[in-house]
């Protein structure tokens, strides 16, 4: 008997996928718990293709549905012949929850599979330790989850709930645990996370939390921010960049489009010189830094003039790495009810975007031949070097920190010369 996790999306739910081992394995023997993720219509097709899967490999046993999708569209999933139990965000971390899943039986109409409760009527975010995280060489800390604002194109704060912050205390005390267990290299994490501190007592900001856990946590290695809306970077943050080695030369900004009418009918909250003002200042405080992005073609009323502006982006602000999204409808959102383009001109727009960031990545690429490169190993063969560039390597072991000298670049990844030490 064991517990298997499938998990889509982002590193939020990586991570709360390792609590979910934790708690729910305290409580049923066997399950197959699918974790899912309602970015877009794609990702929920995913998941319910995924379910159909385990269940024809599977019939057996228990199949749990959670995460955001299950917390935006539970009906959706309960309706699955193949579902047993949908269990809500907010429940999903906690044992008591999943001891409610361990009791209830098999072939429940779909009304009585759903355990979702209103994630809006929660105000606090409980911080949650995990020691390990299986396969992966790098761990993460959810400092922050929900989000105040309300981006025409988004669900995720109707599967996240309301901005809620973890305190700095426990977030120091995990980051600890973590570097004592042997990782090098943190992550913090969350949905909105340069909003983290502003529902704390005394409103601190990202950048103060960033400070103290690089003061307080002298063995930790490297820390890296996953994704942040540049538009809330503040002055402390922008320090930390300029002064802290440890924190990584490497930020993925919600930057989304490159034009300022689709940035206000998005309703975002910066413009196009917004964004490239904040890449030019982190430059010029930290030279070396790279920079990814989220962005979205085919925005409802995108004409090509503004998909240019897009385009032009990732060279005006000197992206490296792009997450690009062919616009998705999402029912309940305020963009899926403006004039759509048509489908094939999303994705032609998103194919285009994607090519201009791939020529952009690889000339970062060459552009790291010759120089000297500390890279955390992550499985035989690969690292990732402090830009997060993907490295071919020879010898290391996963987990490790080595140093090596670019020798060349083939398939998209870089290539090193032998191996000089590990940290």
């Amino acid at each position: 008997m064991s517990l298997d996790i499938l998990t889509f999306g982002c590193r939020l739910n990586a991570y709360e996928s390792e609590i979910m081992r934790r708690e729910a394995g305290a409580a049923i023997d066997d399950a197959i718990v699918v974790n899912t993720c309602a970015v877009t219509g794609e990702a929920v097709r995913q998941a319910r293709q995924a379910i159909r899967k385990a269940r024809r490999d599977n019939p057996g046993r228990r199949i749990v549905v959670t995460g955001c999708a299950a917390q935006t569209e539970p009906e959706t999933f309960a309706a699955m012949e193949e579902v047993d139990v949908v269990l809500g965000n907010a429940e999903k971390t906690e044992r008591a929850a999943w001891q409610r899943v361990a009791v209830r039986p098999f072939g429940l109409p779909a009304p009585q599979k759903i355990l979702v409760s209103d994630i809006m009527t929660l105000r606090e975010t409980a911080p949650h330790f995990v020691d390990a995280f299986e396969g992966r060489t790098r761990a993460f800390v959810k400092v922050q989850n929900g989000c105040d604002h309300r981006c025409t194109f988004c669900i995720i704060p109707y599967g996240r709930g309301n901005s809620r912050s973890v305190a700095m205390g426990p977030v120091v005390e995990e980051v600890r645990r973590l570097a004592a267990g042997g990782y090098r290299e943190v992550v913090l994490t969350g949905v909105d996370l340069t909003s983290w501190g502003a529902d704390l007592p005394g409103r601190p900001r990202l950048g103060r939390l960033v400070r103290t856990i690089l003061a307080h946590v002298p063995e930790l290695m490297r820390l890296r921010l996953s994704s942040i809306d540049s538009i809330e970077a503040d002055a402390e943050l922008m320090r930390a960049i300029a002064e802290e080695e440890r924190l990584m030369p490497h930020l993925h900004l919600s930057l989304q489009a490159g034009d300022d009418m689709i940035l206000k009918r998005m309703k975002r909250r910066h413009l196009r010189k917004d964004a490239t003002r904040f890449c030019e200042e982190a430059r010029r405080l930290r030279p070396d830094i790279v920079f990814g992005a989220d962005l979205i073609a085919g925005f409802p009323t995108e004409t090509e003039e503004m998909f240019q502006n897009s385009l032009r982006l990732v060279e005006d602000c000197g992206l490296t790495y792009l997450h690009v999204f062919p616009f998705s409808p999402r029912k309940g959102t305020p963009a899926a009810r403006m004039p759509q383009l048509p489908r094939q001109e999303v994705k032609d727009r998103a194919r285009r975007l994607r090519e201009t960031g791939e020529a952009a990545e690889r000339g970062f690429l060459a552009s790291e031949v010759g120089k000297t490169r500390a890279l955390l190993v992550e499985k035989e063969g690969f690292a990732r070097s402090e830009h997060f560039a993907p490295v071919c390597i020879q010898g290391g072991t996963p987990g490790d920190i080595v140093t090596a000298r670019i020798a060349g670049v083939a398939d998209g990844r870089l290539t090193t010369e032998e191996l000089a030490k590990a940290a």
